[in-house]
């Protein structure tokens, strides 16, 4: 099978868990998803994760996060840039999510980062997705 999103497949995996309350989700590993998996580790929309050897691509195990009430951490995590409609933007561009209070992950050409980091280091990249 063949796909041609495997971000956006990343996102559907942790949204569908999260709705169904699971405590835990395995991804097929890529070196984008664990730079969006710390991202999302650092400003702690999730729990913990761990990077298992499967003898092939890896997977990446990771421990969702509810509040006292069970709902989710993250209320909203929202591809933007696809394969057939790349989303680019200058630093002067660089969105601000829900007022500031949810992030945009963006890759840039120092590395992939939040959209505060990217304004900090003033540089602009592909929007890959909204968190919040």
């Amino acid at each position: 099978m063949s796909m041609t999103d495997p971000i956006a497949d990343f996102f559907t995996r942790i949204r569908n868990a999260m709705s169904a309350k699971h405590k835990k989700v395995d991804i097929p590993s890529s070196k984008v998803k664990r730079e969006i998996t710390q991202i999302l580790f650092e400003k702690k929309f999730i729990k913990n994760y761990t990077l298992i050897d499967d003898g092939k691509q890896g997977l990446i195990r990771i421990y969702l996060k509810y509040d006292e009430n069970g709902m989710s951490i993250i209320g909203r995590l929202e591809r933007v840039s696809k394969p057939g409609l790349r989303v680019y933007v200058g630093v002067d561009k660089i969105p601000r999510v829900m007022n500031n209070l949810g992030i945009a992950i963006m890759s840039t050409p120092l590395g992939m980062m939040t959209n505060f980091d990217a304004k900090k280091k003033n540089v602009g990249g592909e929007i890959i997705c909204y968190v919040w």
